[in-house]
């Protein structure tokens, strides 16, 4: 007999409700859940194959244990057995640098991948960490940490009632939002247009996005900071700039004005290659419309200026008066979020407190650039010890990095690898062991990251679905037990994690005047903590705390698990707010328009309006069944248009003597790819793209269906060396490559 059950969708970062079908412990089909406080219903094809992602039968169900050279089913205890065994001595040996974590995208759609990485990485204490954040959106956890002092404080676009978005190097209708958590984006354009709104979009290639949108401009790829820098300083030279209510919270307004004199719209025309008239233009809309919002993504984090544009983006929002303002761009509230303290100064946000140890790379938000980690292992200097082992979190960097041919040869190199992934892909091959999690249906889930960037305030948590299977073991378990093997406690019972976390938390809690909880006894709070496991506990401090909390009786209307539990479809809390001054953490106490570290690296950008790049340049793209590597393995979600091919302009095929459907060798710095042409006017001139993911034609791995039709990586055109010197991020558009017919 079927049954429903209701489930946040961890597919992407829309964060969906679904209701789902399953049959036994069976999710056989999935749908909108009409009564979700935040999706109301909405649902996309990721969604949808939500039953087919889940029972993947390539998914692995035990771990894997290497003996004689192969990866052989084990049993959890040998697993655990094998993990303490070749973690430890290389800690005791060469020290906890030695040991390198890296995340992959996946854990910030998990409870696991939001509680324990942090404690595992402090447990271990090293500095080798790598994340797929300096593969995406680093410029922007840097931007706004130098603006605001947190480099989690994001503003988002208030979507629901601007009357004006400007996008760069977005496309929601295909990646369903990011860096902006919006249940159907595209409906929310619709209802924007609906109003009579206005949508600019700024895009080399001609998206679904851009086809919705009031005016399309197809900048030449990578030149997003120059057009940005450029309207700051037409909103200046005009007489624009209006700052509205945040007058008393920045500073630095008139060094600003002198920082961007230099970038007028001539100056940026030719690198751009759009009329300076129509930059003013944008300006000018900008500045004159009731409400607006500049929001930008991974197009504009992904080339040599990312923390430049992103800074921009914030810039151009602060001075036209739109940051913190409904309409314009404001800063979400999260449930789980700490209990707010009171408006003032704070540390701030350093940038290279350590460095990598080859090309000396600095560190951003405490992360080394994931491009940096093939020569973190491969290559030996008088400082340090290379990186001699490797825990992996829902991460196949093999694809998702720059030049997988050789980072696949250093993970092969190791002393040690242990990969927590549901597969064996490209890189977990590698590992020494293999900690399978299970299918999201038998997973809890609250969204803690995706809630800090929603574009309205709410909370909601789904249980498991399905029972953990016999022989299972949560993931949240996996990580516990990982953290005690790696620090010496192997063995010991995984719930002592969350104590020690539960008992950390209220011990500061206690201490701090304004907590809810000031002067109280933390074992006594403790006890109260509701939940069936240590992670609903750790859940319910979190609420209990934070900015909506009960603060253990404080505020008895406030939240709680059992409340929340109480409401299976979420609670609503409203739309955002303006909150500043409370989020600024700068040592100013105010937002700061021109840091430091931004104005040393202007010099570099006013270089870059004089370079004319003279040939093909490369842009990944998205789809909307796609999401990073991790979905090409279930059939529903490729085919028809997803497809790997390489999408060049009519007239440089002719040029080059390209024939639509026959394959194209492509030549980068890192190496060459051959896929099929795909001939459309939906990229500009001068512009080659491929999208980003594919690859899966490695030996050794487990993925039935993608093997199939593998693609290529495009990642392997790269050699690691462009980087965005600010965040560490790595370059991936806006490169010079080569195309030839195979022939």
């Amino acid at each position: 007999m079927s049954r429903t059950a209701l489930r946040i969708c961890p597919l992407c970062e829309a964060t969906c409700g679904l209701t789902l079908t399953i049959e036994g412990t069976r999710v056989t089909s999935a749908r909108g859940d009409r009564d979700d406080v935040f999706s109301n219903g909405f649902i996309c094809p990721k969604g949808a194959s939500f039953g087919a992602v889940d029972g993947d039968p390539d998914r692995l169900r035990t771990p894997l244990v290497r003996r004689d050279g192969e990866l052989r089913e084990a049993t959890w205890t040998e697993a655990f057995d094998a993990v303490a065994a070749g973690l430890r001595p290389v800690v005791e040996r060469h020290g906890p640098h030695a040991v390198g974590m890296v995340l992959g995208n996946p854990n910030v759609h998990t409870m696991a991948g939001a509680l324990y990485p942090t404690v595992l990485l402090a447990a271990l204490g090293t500095r080798s960490l790598f994340t797929a954040s300096t593969v995406d959106q680093m410029p922007k956890h840097v931007s706004s940490g130098l603006l605001f002092g947190d480099a989690n404080a994001i503003p988002v676009p208030d979507l629901d009632h601007t009357d004006h978005l400007l996008l760069i190097g977005a496309n929601p209708l295909e990646s369903n939002g990011s860096l902006c958590t919006a249940p159907d984006f595209p409906g929310k354009l619709k209802a924007l247009k609906a109003r009579g709104g206005t949508l600019t979009v700024i895009d080399p290639r001609r998206t679904r996005t851009a086809k919705l949108a009031d005016r399309h401009l197809a900048i030449r790829p990578g030149t997003d900071a120059l057009l940005l820098a450029a309207m700051a300083q037409v909103l200046f030279e005009e007489g624009l700039v209006d700052l509205g209510g945040l007058s008393p919270h920045v500073q630095g307004i008139d060094e600003l004005r002198d920082a961007v004199r230099d970038f007028t719209p001539e100056s940026v025309e030719s690198a751009c290659d759009v009329d300076a008239a129509l930059v003013r233009t944008l300006a000018r809309e900008l500045a004159a419309a009731p409400t607006a919002a500049v929001y930008a993504r991974i197009g504009s984090c992904t080339v040599p200026h990312g923390t430049l544009a992103s800074w921009l983006v914030d810039v151009l929002n602060i001075l036209t008066g739109n940051l913190d303002r409904p309409g314009g761009a404001l800063f979400p509230q999260a449930a789980t979020d700490r209990t707010p303290r009171p408006a003032g100064p704070g540390r701030g946000f350093a940038l290279g407190r350590w460095h990598s140890r080859v090309s000396r790379h600095p560190e951003a938000k405490g992360e080394l650039p994931l491009s940096a980690l093939a020569e973190e292992i491969d290559t030996a200097t008088d400082e340090g010890t290379p990186v001699r082992a490797l825990i992996t979190v829902a991460a196949n960097p093999v694809l998702s990095a720059p030049d997988g041919d050789r980072l696949d040869k250093a993970l092969d190199s190791l002393d040690f690898m242990v990969s927590v992934d549901p597969y064996l892909n490209e890189t977990s091959r590698n590992a020494d062991v293999v900690l399978p999690p299970p299918p999201p249906s038998q997973s809890p889930h609250h969204d803690f990251a995706f809630n800090t960037l929603a574009v309205r305030n709410q909370v909601r948590y789904s249980r498991p679905a399905v029972p953990l299977e016999p022989g299972r073991m949560a993931e949240t378990e996996i990580l516990a037990r990982l953290t005690l093997a790696v620090t010496g406690m192997h063995g010991a019972d995984p719930s002592a994690v969350d104590d020690l976390v539960i008992g950390q938390t209220l011990g500061k809690a206690v201490q701090e005047p304004h907590s809810p909880v000031h002067g109280r006894d933390p074992e006594e709070l403790a006890a109260q903590l509701a939940g069936e496991s240590g992670p609903e506990r750790r859940l319910d401090l979190m609420l209990r705390l934070g900015p909506y909390g009960d603060g253990f009786g404080a505020h008895p209307e406030g939240l709680g698990l059992e409340r929340l539990l109480a409401h299976p479809h979420g609670i609503d809390l409203g739309p955002l707010r303006p909150r500043l001054p409370q989020p600024l953490k700068t040592r100013s106490g105010k937002i700061e328009l021109l840091p430091q570290p931004i104005a040393d690296d202007l010099p570099r950008l006013r270089r870059a309006a004089a370079e004319r790049p003279t040939g093909l340049v490369l842009v990944g793209r998205r789809h909307l069944r796609s999401n990073n590597s991790w979905m090409h393995n279930i059939p529903a979600l490729t085919g028809g248009t997803n497809r790997c091919t390489v999408q060049v302009h009519p007239e440089d095929a002719e040029r080059l003597g390209l024939r639509d459907g026959e394959p194209v060798r492509v030549k980068g710095a890192g190496g060459e790819v051959t896929a099929p042409a795909e001939v459309t006017d939906g990229v500009r001139r001068g512009v080659v793209s491929i999208p980003h993911g594919w690859g899966h034609d490695r030996p050794g791995t487990r993925l039935s269906h993608a093997s199939t039709d593998p693609g290529v990586n495009v990642n392997q055109l790269l050699d690691g060396s462009l980087l965005d010197p600010l965040s560490g991020n790595a370059v991936l558009n806006g490169v010079p490559v080569e195309l030839s017919p195979l022939g």
